[in-house]
């Protein structure tokens, strides 16, 4: 037991970065990117696993939007798993597979630092949340019911709590 345990530990998170906008090199999303994956993975006992970050610009994110999910506008974050998950009840955890490929992800910098200026967030706080939820759809979580959704934010919340950073879904003090 000690064993798979030191193995878990020992698990890499391989985060494999794209930049097309420079911005994200100065707000450090390299060194964000790899934090989420590091708590993700911990959190969910994964072993070694990969994900690809692209951080772009609201213009590149428009088109991957319109692209994939036929909604020709910018986003905050998007994120293709490299498996499609089984149904499973709603509000489960799902049964992630066994891969090394979780899949790949776009982050927006323009929308991230509207959003993160509208809700009064640090910048860095923000854009690890949307890594971290992004990394959690590669897992299979989602938010489409709202059991699912309950599921997906409590396991947001606990995630971050233990990097340091508040609920993102506690409105705030006016």
């Amino acid at each position: 037991m000690a064993e798979a345990a030191d193995a878990r530990h020992a698990a890499q998170q391989v985060v494999d970065i794209v930049l097309e906008d420079d911005r994200w090199e100065d707000a450090g999303l390299p060194a964000m990117a790899e934090r989420a994956a590091r708590a993700v993975g911990e959190w969910l006992e994964l072993g070694e696993f990969q994900v690809v970050v692209m951080g772009c610009d609201d213009a590149r994110i428009a088109v991957l939007n319109a692209e994939f999910r036929g909604k020709p506008k910018p986003t905050n974050v998007l994120s293709w798993p490299a498996v499609e998950f089984g149904p499973r009840a709603p509000g489960e955890h799902p049964e992630i597979p066994e891969i090394e490929e979780l899949g790949d992800i776009a982050i927006s910098y323009d929308t991230c630092r509207r959003e993160a200026e509208a809700q009064k967030k640090p910048f860095a706080d923000h854009a690890t949340h949307l890594l971290v939820h992004a990394i959690l759809h590669l897992a299979g979580y989602d938010h489409i019911v709202d059991e699912d959704a309950e599921t997906m934010e409590d396991a947001e919340r606990s995630i971050l709590g233990k990097l340091g950073i508040p609920d993102p879904y506690l409105e705030p003090e006016t």
